[in-house]
């Protein structure tokens, strides 16, 4: 045992300071600033167009002189009170008649929803049929706010200025099941497209060594199965890395900018601590069994292009993953929640959710001890294939043909 981890921490040892101490690694890092400049990007193309459209309906004013200072004043009061988006604009205009009133509808390049003559007592009201739902309604209300302010005149009161204190809910306070399940999900998720963007390099791995020859030279030195756990530590190692970076530029970005983001989350059911320590073990649990998978997988590859055609169906194969375990998530004593977490390779998204959902800590102990046994078996598993269909090594007859030649 000491002789297999020692040549493990060997091969993971050079291969993570080859990873991770070249120029390429840093293109790696920077892999998440793509999807950031592509959103910046995008957001700024909407933006300009929102800008060259008209934000929101315009109103010709051609009322009276007295009718036009009133609604311009309640005009302005109304979106000091309820906002910018609520209410049309207005565009005052000389007086003309219903004709060209009407005329001043159909123009084409003019963004005239509609016009408003006369005067307060007596307005003259006229519509577009493109004009948006809830335009009657605010001119509406723009009409009885001046009406109002007209009327009583100097004895309008002021604006009250109600002021307000801030209760803020106790710490103590428990956090409702849905604000629980928000969060398995949320957390759920963040696992999942970590563990899509990093866990298939694993295909990859041996397609190097394979093509040069190093590998029969590691495999007459050491142990295949040290060739296979060290590959996967050093695999691990360097995605640890990448989350290490981005999470301390993420978290430190929070606190900088928006920390009451992460004042109002809600507090998972065995506490942050606890909840953040699982995070951390199951990553790393669901990291080295799709890891030792998928070197297995990788390992019968002979040529980059193997491994681009098993990269679609190794990505289906997390999909069905994340979709059992969050078909779970909300009802963590179902069936569904039960199947997700016993099954090795969906259960530590399972477990992740129940852990923000339910307060006993002992299914957690008993899963990531499951999820260790299942992993020994998965490189056992891929060592014996490799050393069998590659090296052509060892017993390579078939499992129940070696049962019966026993006997």
């Amino acid at each position: 045992m000491n002789r297999l981890l020692a040549a493990a921490w060997v091969i993971a040892r050079r291969d993570y300071v080859a990873t991770v101490f070249s120029r390429i690694f840093i293109l790696f890092l920077a892999t998440p600033l793509f999807p950031v400049l592509f959103g910046a990007m995008f957001g700024a193309i909407g933006a300009n167009q929102d800008h060259s459209a008209p934000h929101r309906p315009v109103v010709a004013l051609i009322a009276d002189a007295p009718a036009t200072r009133a609604l311009a004043e309640a005009h302005d009061r109304l979106l000091a009170r309820l906002g910018d988006d609520v209410l049309p604009d207005l565009a005052p205009m000389p007086p003309m008649p219903d004709d060209a009133a009407r005329a001043l509808l159909r123009q084409r390049g003019r963004h005239y929803v509609a016009v408003l003559g006369g005067s307060l007592a007596a307005p003259r009201f006229l519509l577009s049929s493109r004009a948006p739902d809830g335009t009657e309604e605010g001119v509406s209300l723009l009409v009885d706010t001046a009406r109002a302010a007209t009327a009583l005149g100097q004895a309008a009161p002021k604006p009250v200025d109600l002021g307000h204190r801030t209760v803020r809910a106790g710490a103590d306070d428990e956090p409702s099941a849905g604000d629980r399940v928000g969060l398995a999900s949320g957390a759920q998720t963040g696992l999942f497209v970590l563990l899509v963007m990093l866990a298939g390099m694993s295909l990859s791995t041996f397609i190097e060594e394979k093509s040069n020859k190093v590998i029969e030279v590691l495999a007459a030195a050491v142990p295949v199965d040290a060739i296979f756990l060290g590959k996967l530590i050093s695999m691990l190692a360097i995605t640890l890395t990448f989350v290490a970076v981005w999470g301390a530029i993420v978290g430190i970005g929070l606190v900088a900018v928006k920390p009451a983001m992460l004042a109002h989350l809600p507090v998972p059911a065995v506490g942050w601590p606890a909840f953040c320590v699982l995070v951390v073990a199951y990553f790393v649990g669901n990291y080295l069994l799709l890891g030792a998978v998928f070197l297995g997988i990788g390992s019968q590859a002979g040529s980059p292009r193997e491994i681009q055609v098993m990269a679609l169906p190794v990505t289906m194969f997390q999909l069905l993953l994340y979709g059992l375990a969050a078909a779970g998530t909300g009802h963590p004593d179902g069936w569904v929640a039960w199947a997700a977490a016993i099954f090795p390779w969906s259960s530590p998204l399972a477990m992740l959710a129940r852990a923000a959902e339910l307060p006993a800590i002992w299914p957690h102990l008993l899963a990531l001890a499951w999820q260790t046994l299942w992993l020994v078996v998965a490189l056992r598993f891929a060592a014996g294939l490799f050393r069998s269909a590659v090296l052509k090594t060892g017993d390579t007859r078939p499992w129940w043909k070696r049962g019966f030649a026993a006997q």
